[in-house]
C-alpha cells in the first residue's frame, strides 16, 4: 500500500482507492475506460453538480427531479427486464491503470485504480444515478447488479462542458411513435399496434416510426396519435391492461367513426393523397383523433347502446381548413393546426355539440374564451372593411 498522504480538499488519504475491472481504449488521442460498477456504488461514488452552482460553472444541466420516480419505478417493476445505457463520468484525480492483457484491437484489459480522494463527475446519466439510488431502497437485492460506466480523465471544466454538449448534440432520441412500436410492457402500446392493423382505415395508413408525417408520405395517421387517442377514449393510464371488451370497443369506435368521414375512406381506397388531405382538412391531423376520442368517451358513456347512430351527425361537419369561421382559434391558430390542450378541448366541444352532447365545465370555459376572441376578431374585421370602403369612396 502506498504512503498515506492526506488530501487537503477531501480529507481522504490518497492511499485508499477503489478498483474497477476495466478496458482501456482511445478516443481523440485520449485514454478512456469502460468498466462495470455495482449499483450500490453508483449513488455513493458519482456526484452531480448541485443546482446552486451557476450554469457557467457547471458541466451538466440541473436535475429534473420529477423524472426520478418514474425511472425508479421502471427498475422496481421490472427487476428481470430493466435495461440502462452507460453512465459517462469524468474523474478528477490521479488514476492508475494496471493492464493484464491486450486485445487484438489494441485495447487493454486490466484494473483501474482510483484514489478515494478523487472526484467523480457525471457527464451523462445523472437521472439514472438518482433513480438507481431510489430503487435500491425498495429493492436492495439489486445492489450487486451492475451498470456500465465510461470513465474519462477530467481535463477541466471547459472539457467537461464540451463533453456534455457533444454527448447531447449528437444523441438521437427515439421518436414517441417508435417507442410505442417497440414497447412490449405497456398494454396500451400493444393495443395501439393491433388497432393499426385491424381498423380498416388505419391499416396501411399508419406511420409506425415517425411522430411527424412527411409531405411525401402516403400515411395519414401516426401510431403515437392512435395510442394517445385510444388511451383517452378508454380512460386508461399507462400500464393499465384494457379488457377484451374495451379492445373491441376501441376497434368498433374507430371503425364506425371512419365511416362518417368520407375523406378517410377515400384515402384508404387510394383515391386521394394523404398529403392533400393534410393540406386541406383538419381531420387529417392528430388533434382530430384526440378530439374524437374525447367526444367518443362521453358519447359511449351517455349512449352505451346507441352511440353508433349518433356518430352519423359527423357527416354534417365541414372539416375543411378553409372553413376558418369554424376552425380558426379552435383547431387552428393563424391558419396552422395546433395540438395545444385548449385547442383539443375546443375541437372536442364542437364535436360534442354536433352529436348532441352537453359540454363539460372546462369545455364551457374555453368556449367562452373562444367566443369572446371571435367577437373581437369580427369587430376588427368590420372596422377594417368599413375603413377600406371609405378609402375606396
Amino acid at each position: 500500500m502506498a504512503s498515506k498522504s492526506q488530501n487537503s480538499d477531501t480529507g481522504l488519504s490518497d492511499s485508499f482507492h477503489v478498483t474497477f475491472p476495466a478496458i482501456r481504449g482511445m478516443q481523440a488521442g485520449r485514454h478512456y475506460f469502460a468498466a462495470m460498477c455495482p449499483l450500490r456504488l453508483v449513488a455513493r461514488l458519482f456526484i452531480f453538480d448541485e443546482e446552486e452552482v451557476q450554469p457557467e460553472f457547471r458541466a451538466q444541466r440541473t436535475i429534473n427531479r420529477a423524472r426520478i420516480p418514474e425511472i425508479a419505478r421502471y427498475i422496481v417493476d421490472n427487476p428481470r427486464g430493466y435495461v440502462f445505457s452507460s453512465i459517462t463520468v469524468s474523474i478528477d484525480g490521479q488514476v492508475e491503470f494496471k493492464p493484464t492483457a491486450v486485445t487484438d484491437s489494441g485495447a487493454s484489459i486490466g484494473s483501474l485504480q482510483v484514489p478515494m480522494s478523487a472526484r467523480f463527475l457525471i457527464n451523462d446519466g445523472q437521472h439514472r444515478r438518482a433513480a438507481i439510488a431510489e430503487a435500491l431502497k425498495e429493492r436492495p437485492e439489486l445492489a450487486d447488479e451492475t451498470i456500465s460506466v465510461v470513465f474519462f480523465i477530467d481535463a477541466g471544466l471547459k472539457r467537461s462542458q464540451q463533453m456534455f454538449a457533444d454527448l447531447n448534440t449528437h444523441a438521437v432520441r427515439a421518436t414517441r411513435t417508435l417507442g410505442i412500436l417497440y414497447d412490449h410492457r405497456d398494454p396500451l402500446a400493444e393495443l395501439a399496434r393491433r388497432l393499426a392493423q385491424s381498423v380498416p382505415v388505419f391499416k396501411g395508413l399508419t406511420e409506425l416510426e415517425r411522430t411527424n408525417i412527411s409531405n411525401r408520405s402516403r400515411k395519414l395517421f401516426t401510431l403515437s396519435s392512435i395510442y394517445q387517442a385510444t388511451k383517452r377514449l378508454l380512460g386508461k393510464g399507462r400500464g393499465k391492461v384494457p379488457s377484451s371488451l374495451e379492445e373491441d370497443l376501441a376497434r368498433d369506435f374507430w371503425t364506425e367513426t371512419a365511416k362518417h368521414i368520407p375523406e378517410w375512406q377515400a384515402a384508404a381506397r387510394r383515391e386521394v393523397s394523404s398529403f392533400d388531405l393534410r393540406r386541406e382538412y383538419v381531420h387529417a391531423h392528430g388533434i382530430a383523433l384526440h378530439a374524437l376520442a374525447v367526444m367518443g368517451s362521453d358519447l359511449i358513456r351517455a349512449e352505451p347502446q346507441h352511440w353508433q347512430e349518433r356518430l352519423k351527425a359527423l357527416e354534417k361537419l365541414d372539416w375543411s381548413r378553409s372553413n376558418i369561421e369554424v376552425w380558426e382559434g379552435r383547431a387552428m391558430i393563424g391558419g396552422r393546426v395546433s395540438k395545444a390542450h385548449n385547442n383539443v378541448l375546443l375541437t372536442a366541444a364542437l364535436l360534442k355539440r354536433v352529436v348532441g352532447l352537453p359540454l363539460s365545465t372546462d369545455e364551457r370555459r374555453v368556449e367562452g374564451v373562444h367566443g369572446r376572441a371571435q367577437d373581437r376578431r369580427d369587430s376588427r374585421r368590420r372596422t377594417e372593411d368599413g375603413s377600406n370602403l371609405r378609402k375606396a369612396n
